[in-house]
């Protein structure tokens, strides 16, 4: 090859014109562009096999990586006539593609900077037609946490999966983050898109079915490592098994293609014994030469028809199959769904009880039932929304299934038809299904007065769905419950326990300045309480402060009226508020609640100080995660868990989901400040929930201006106070983990609240001062560990940092020093 800036060559027979040879394509290596190009000729006998009639997409960096990059289908009229072209129509235009089936054009691809090459899972026949997909690709890219050691855990389990349905995979180390899968198949054929009554075909539609339900299965496999879905806010820790690119506008970087990051790697083929290798890593392009130096390619196979097995049967039972043992259930468990069906479309709606009592919505579709569990049964009333979990799909034969399910076996428990029937589906896609249902004369639907036909919307929210009911213009809706509360049974088994395991989500001190668009904002009143994570499992109940600390026996009444409520594996986010006599959160009669665990002293208090909990966000419904859902998402879910218990207006509800402010900021702040609240939190509506994250997707906005500071010490108090507790000294971060003295607090005290307080600091007295203090504020003080933590009202900083006209408001015993964040 040659080494100059400039020099035509022949290969193949055809004339190409190299030029800027010397140019460096990857500046970590200094790789040039005439290695490039060499590089490409050397694989060329492995890489041929694999991209050959196949129509390629190039990925130019004419300046070399770290440049301007470019993503070229359409050849350009500059192109050397020898290039072989097809023209492919897509939806609005007909492009000009190059199809690489020789040396010459992987050396013009060099020349022209196309560092890498991306094909589809098709190739075109003599005419420039379309034929179907000759093999099958799963790409496997891990998320954020996770790395290759977990896409090769994902790529053995689905290596067994693929090896169940006849196909042998191949592993490619894809020269980026993670791995791709290949498998062949009997592909290459023009027959047309299979219609109603035919066999299943193996159009690129088709393959793309399967490469859906096989990623949604591996999902199945490995729920706690694999995703199938695109979301990126689900990908933390887990490898995303990437089905898309079966679509026959998609395509995938090209074996033996080279990439386009810092080194030059390659996206290789390896062995599965390489997989194994605890030093497994991506390659660069000189290792691949030396591999392929002897011609030999792991992939080699799938370059050959002969190989190629057909397209396995999509499959959507494959999921409900793996969960259950047809020798141990007397659920139906056939060998595959029905490939068509015929006459209207059936649903049926189950009543389970499992583990926890649920319905199962079901409707007819593709074959199949699709199906959501619904943990407060179908919504009665338009106003009011229900979660509705997404679950496996299952066999027609189920919507007259009736019994029990073994002990031990999946989904244990007594089965039984609440209702079915027919339906028509006015809207059916991926985020949304509309459904109007008939059902049976005396079935569920028609219990309280209600119609036997029903209208249901089905609306996704991220993981979960929710189902409302929607109102049929005369057809009356039931007039009772789908279920009455059932009276709690007395129970041998041992208190049951819930995991604890979150941190809240902190919000960020702003000013309307923060908000150049209200209209993406949502607004809450700032409640002045103590902030609570609620964990809830049924009856079992577990009351977490923002730091942490257990505060479960603190407001057993919270507790209580959770614990009714009967949440299944649901975790809340709220506010524990005491009212005052005019209904308005007061955060000075809390603090006779906070801190309290005794049995004795906590009911008395209770008495004098009921307390509320003001739930506004929610971190898990049913055991499935709803952080990486949105704002609106998240609050929608909360809405449809119904947990509000008593009369607002009365003080009756013990829990309660607040909503949002209707209106502007300005009107917000107004009425925020009417209650006699602290102020409003905006919180961005696009906005997803971070544990343990202070984030700017949350603004707190106050009316006057509140800090958090530390106790360092107190002075002798005079006349009235004498001999007790004067002023407090106190302190607030310096900004590089230390304290920094910030001025005395001598109001704000009741007389109960000072006793406390000398209680508290006589325990955790010292002979030192924690933090340099004026001299005369010295002279008298005495010092204590900086370790109890407090807040102020006050009216802005001295020049000297310290706080004019501070109001004690109360402890905080829900924080730490740690918590404490300096001035705004």
């Amino acid at each position: 090859m040659p080494r100059s800036t400039g020099e035509t060559v022949t290969i193949d027979g055809h004339r190409l014109r190299l030029t800027n040879l010397d140019k460096v394509m990857y500046p970590a290596t200094s790789t040039t562009k005439a290695e490039v190009i060499s590089y490409y000729v050397a694989v060329a006998s492995v890489m041929l096999p694999h991209v050959r009639d196949r129509a390629a997409t190039r990925k130019r960096w004419v300046d070399g990586v770290g440049g301007e990059v470019f993503f070229e289908k359409n050849l350009p009229d500059s192109a050397p006539s020898w290039l072989r072209r097809v023209s492919l129509q897509h939806s609005s235009r007909r492009t000009s593609y190059v199809v690489v089936d020789s040396v010459a054009t992987l050396a013009w691809l060099g020349q022209v900077a196309a560092l890498e090459i991306h094909v589809p899972q098709w190739r075109v026949g003599s005419r420039g037609e379309h034929l179907d997909p000759d093999r099958f690709v799963l790409d496997l890219d891990p998320g954020p946490g996770a790395g290759l050691v977990e896409c090769v855990e994902v790529a053995h389990v689905a290596r067994d999966l693929l090896d169940d349905l006849g196909l042998d995979a191949v592993p490619v180390t894809s020269g980026s983050k993670g791995l791709h899968l290949y498998a062949g198949l009997r592909g290459g054929s023009t027959r047309r898109r299979p219609g109603p009554g035919t066999p299943a075909g193996m159009d690129a539609d088709y393959v793309n079915a399967f490469a859906k339900q096989f990623a949604q299965a591996l999902e199945g496999e490995l729920p706690d490592l694999v995703v199938s879905t695109q979301r990126t806010s689900e990908r933390r820790g887990k490898v995303l098994a990437d089905w898309s690119q079966n679509n026959r506008n998609k395509t995938t970087i090209a074996p033996y293609s080279l990439r386009g990051r810092d080194e030059p790697t390659v996206a290789v083929p390896r062995t599965w014994a390489e997989l194994d290798d605890p030093d497994l890593r991506q390659l660069t392009m000189a290792e691949v030469l030396e591999r392929v130096a002897d011609g030999d390619d792991p992939m080699a196979a799938l370059g050959s028809d002969a190989s190629a097995t057909p397209a396995p049967a999509v499959d959507r039972l494959t999921l409900y199959r793996s969960k259950r043992d047809a020798g141990r259930t007397p659920e139906p468990v056939p060998d595959a769904a029905p490939e068509t069906t015929s006459g209207e479309p059936s649903f049926v709606i189950q009543e389970h009880h499992a583990s926890r009592l649920h319905w199962d919505f079901r409707l007819e579709h593709d074959g199949v039932l699709v199906s959501w569990a619904l943990p407060k049964g179908p919504p009665t009333d338009p106003s009011t929304n229900h979660l509705a979990v997404p679950t496996e799909d299952h066999p027609l034969d189920y919507a007259t299934f009736e019994g029990t399910i073994p002990k031990g076996e999946y989904g244990a428990g007594e089965v039984t038809i609440w209702d079915s029937g027919t339906y028509e589906a006015e809207k059916w896609r991926d985020a949304e299904v509309i459904a109007t249902l008939t059902g049976r004369d005396g079935g569920g639907l028609s219990r309280g007065g209600g119609s036997r036909r029903a209208k249901f919307a089905l609306i996704r929210t991220g993981t979960n769905w929710l189902i409302h009911r929607m109102e049929l213009p005369g057809e009356p809706l039931p007039s009772e419950p789908v279920r009455p509360r059932p009276a709690a049974e007395p129970s041998q088994e041992p208190a049951r326990t819930v995991v604890t395991d979150e941190s809240p989500m902190l919000a960020t001190a702003g000013t309307a300045l923060d908000l150049a668009d209200e209209s993406s904002w949502a607004f809450e009143m700032k409640w002045d309480g103590v902030r609570v994570i609620a964990y809830c499992d049924d009856d079992a109940v577990a009351l977490r402060g923002r730091s942490g600390r257990d505060t479960t026996a603190t407001y057993p009444e919270v507790v209580e009226a959770l614990a009714e409520l009967a949440l299944e594996d649901t975790v809340l986010d709220g506010e524990i508020v005491t009212l005052d006599s005019s209904g308005a959160p007061s955060f000075g009669r809390l603090q006779q609640r906070m801190g309290l665990t005794g049995p004795r002293e906590v009911a008395a208090a209770r008495r004098s100080a009921p307390v509320q909990m003001y739930a506004f966000d929610v971190l898990r419904i049913g055991g499935q995660g709803t952080k990486n859902l949105t704002y609106e998402q998240r609050r929608e879910a909360l809405r449809s868990l119904e947990i509000d218990d008593g009369d607002h207006a009365a003080g009756q509800a013990v829990v309660r989901v607040p909503e949002a402010f209707d209106g502007s900021l300005e009107e917000a702040m107004a009425h925020s400040r009417d209650l006699g609240l602290e102020g409003v939190v905006a919180k961005r509506r696009t906005s997803r929930y971070r544990s343990g994250t202070r984030s700017a997707q949350w603004l707190k906005l106050k009316h006057q201006r509140m800090q958090e500071v530390v106790v360092v010490g107190w002075r002798p108090g005079r006349g009235g106070r004498s001999g007790g507790i004067g002023s407090l000294l106190v302190a607030v971060p310096d900004g590089e983990d230390g304290l920094v003295y910030a001025g005395r607090v001598g109001t704000g005290f009741t007389d109960r609240a000072l006793a406390d307080l000398q209680k508290t600091l006589a325990r955790i007295e010292r002979t030192t001062a924690p933090v340099v203090t004026p001299r005369d504020v010295a002279r008298e003080a005495h010092w204590v560990t900086p370790k109890v933590v407090g807040e102020v009202a006050f009216g802005e900083w001295t020049d000297d940092g310290h706080l004019r006209h501070p109001v004690w408001r109360g402890l905080r015993p829900d924080k730490t020093v740690e918590d404490v964040e300096g001035p705004d």
